[in-house]
């Protein structure tokens, strides 16, 4: 990743985003802007895997793979996409250890269920040690 903590590729994703939410506006089923922020990556040429499974290591011991991140963007940055009436911070929470388990550093926490989208977009990022930034 480069020294810009993902600030460029953040910004595409964001865009991208900012993109599907002009063309199909809030009110739809999370599914739904998944598929379209898919497509939207998909004609941009950014590469990306959707549902990535994320591995449970407790205690050393393999717990299974229960939990799917969303996006992970061009191998660097986890995008958890909601379409709910407000974020909660147990959704930052989620990203957050989507992020400390997955040993990404930054990721993008996308509620479509905004009227502009500009509010409800976080930006969060792991430091090297583990603690959270926003940004």
């Amino acid at each position: 990743m480069n020294t810009d903590l993902g600030g460029e590729l953040s910004r595409i994703v964001i865009g991208a985003a900012i993109g599907v939410h002009r063309e199909v506006g809030p009110g739809l089923l999370e599914a739904v802007y998944e598929e379209c922020l898919a497509c939207e990556l998909r004609l941009q040429g950014i590469a990306y895997e959707r549902q990535v499974l994320l591995p449970l290591i407790y205690k050393g011991i393999a717990i299974g793979c229960r939990y799917r991140i969303d996006f992970v963007v061009e191998n660097s940055l986890i995008v958890e996409v909601k379409a709910i009436e407000h974020v909660a911070p147990i959704h930052e929470a989620q990203l957050l250890t989507y992020l400390r388990l997955s040993g990404f550093q930054l990721g993008l926490l996308i509620n479509f269920n905004s009227v502009l989208l500009n509010h409800g977009i976080r930006r969060l990022a792991l430091s090297p040690a583990g603690t959270k930034r926003a940004s």
